[in-house]
């Protein structure tokens, strides 16, 4: 029988790395109130000047769509995106960042840049390259949505 080395398993690793940094961002997010998923939303929308669709969010961050929806919801509580009708589509509910939310968006933006730097900081220049450029391969390959404004 075929054993597996869970430590040495792609995936098993990525979802351990993606885990750490999670943790250590964690704190940063919270100093505004918010979680990861909503981070997510926030991010998603502040890569835009406009309005995005719920689903669009959905897709971009690969997050299951009640977690989404939760995450709006509170953002919405805490004044950070407003909801609005699609013009195309009523049933679609469009979002978009508040002032407030863009405001929080600048705050966060610089703070987690530093805390990606300091968790790539055991990489060299050629390293962060290479991983960057395996990451980009790899969602490629899996079909993931370019989310890029």
């Amino acid at each position: 029988m075929d054993r597996l080395n869970l430590l040495s398993f792609t995936p098993f690793r990525l979802n351990r790395l993606a885990a750490e940094f999670s943790t250590a961002l964690t704190a940063d997010y919270a100093r505004f109130g918010i979680d990861i998923p909503e981070w997510r939303v926030l991010a998603t929308l502040g890569m835009h000047d406009g309005p995005r669709s719920a689903n669009y969010v959905v897709r971009c961050t690969r997050t299951h769509k009640s977690r989404i929806s939760r995450a709006v919801g509170q953002l919405t509580e805490l004044g950070l995106v407003e909801r609005q009708e699609s013009d195309d589509d009523r049933r679609e509910i469009m979002l978009q960042l508040t002032p407030r939310g863009r405001e929080v968006y600048r705050e966060l933006v610089p703070l987690l840049l530093a805390r990606e730097e300091q968790l790539l900081s055991g990489l060299s220049a050629a390293q962060r390259r290479a991983l960057d450029d395996a990451l980009l391969t790899l969602e490629q390959s899996l079909g993931l949505m370019n989310c890029q404004p």
